[in-house]
């Protein structure tokens, strides 16, 4: 562990994001990961029917992944984080196939869309702190011929992004502009966590 990371315990991180891990690795936190057990669909659903914000459903998700791992794991500090990505008033979700991804592209190609990025830090089934960024992204317009292409470069590791891209790798190649933090676009608003982290006293100041 590095000198960074002051509690006797890898940081817990309640997602399977391999980009959220690496970030935070990065960042010099040791991490441990444990994947939560929640249903998010079913908790977004009635969520959407009350018409809450996106930006606040990818707060929700996230507290219910923190707390779902910190209540099973004693003493451990447990971070969570949700995106959601909206666009001219439409929720997207992370595409199921190659197919969807490419309908997906093109239903964003020449638009702006929303990513909502949340995060949520909680030990033993106490959320001890949370927050939310927005960054917004211009895609250009695409004509199908460079989606089919763009879809089939970038391989199946864009089914786990909410856009149907990562804008770390191929893409790059779909945008005219952004607005917002880069942590924030790849799922995790790494600086507020560790502001958060820092507060809490399990990062040195």
């Amino acid at each position: 562990m590095t000198r960074l990371w002051l509690s006797p315990a890898p940081l817990v991180l309640a997602s399977g994001s391999a980009t959220r891990r690496d970030m935070l690795f990065a960042a010099g936190l040791p991490v441990e990961i444990i994947k939560p057990e929640v249903d998010e669909r079913a908790i977004e659903k009635p969520l959407t029917e009350q018409a809450v914000s996106a930006d606040r459903i990818a707060s929700a998700l996230a507290e219910a992944k923190a707390l779902a791992v910190s209540k099973l794991h004693a003493g451990r500090i447990v971070l969570a984080a949700d995106q959601t990505l909206t666009c001219e008033g439409r929720s997207f979700h992370k595409p199921e196939t190659a197919a969807a991804t490419a309908d997906q592209i093109a239903a964003l190609a020449g638009r702006i869309h929303e990513l909502h990025s949340a995060f949520a830090l909680a030990q033993d089934g106490v959320v001890l702190a949370q927050g939310r960024e927005t960054a917004r992204l211009t895609m250009r317009p695409l004509g199908p011929s460079f989606i089919a292409h763009y879809v089939e470069a970038a391989g199946p590791a864009i089914l786990s992004s909410v856009g149907g891209y990562q804008l770390e790798g191929l893409g790059a190649q779909l945008f005219e502009w952004i607005e917002g933090d880069h942590f924030t676009i790849l799922g995790l608003p790494l600086l507020p966590v560790l502001t958060a982290l820092r507060e809490l006293g399990h990062v040195d100041r």
